[in-house]
């Protein structure tokens, strides 16, 4: 017979943590559809296809978040949206 033994191995995990803006779009009365679409590919590094499907959320919904990731990535593609005329906040 032959006897196990089982050990018990405490493992310290560090994580670093890092907080998550976004920029969130907003509707509004004035701007097309395609001026929202290139405005998103063009700020936000977006495909044509994220960017018409944002717009369509923007849209029906009244807001949608369009880029997430550090403060300092998202304050000059913030300012590029609002300079185009566009509604967005970063929160």
């Amino acid at each position: 017979m032959s006897i196990k033994e089982k050990v018990s191995v405490d493992v310290l995990l560090e994580e670093e943590v890092q907080n998550q803006n976004e920029i969130v779009l907003y509707n509004d009365d004035v701007n097309t559809f395609d001026h929202v679409i290139n405005t998103l590919i063009y700020a936000c590094d977006h495909t044509p296809e994220q960017a018409e499907q944002c717009s369509i959320i923007v849209h029906y919904k009244g807001k949608c978040t369009v880029k997430t990731g550090d403060f300092d990535d998202l304050r000059p593609r913030c300012s590029m949206l609002l300079d185009a005329g566009l509604s967005a906040e970063i929160v």
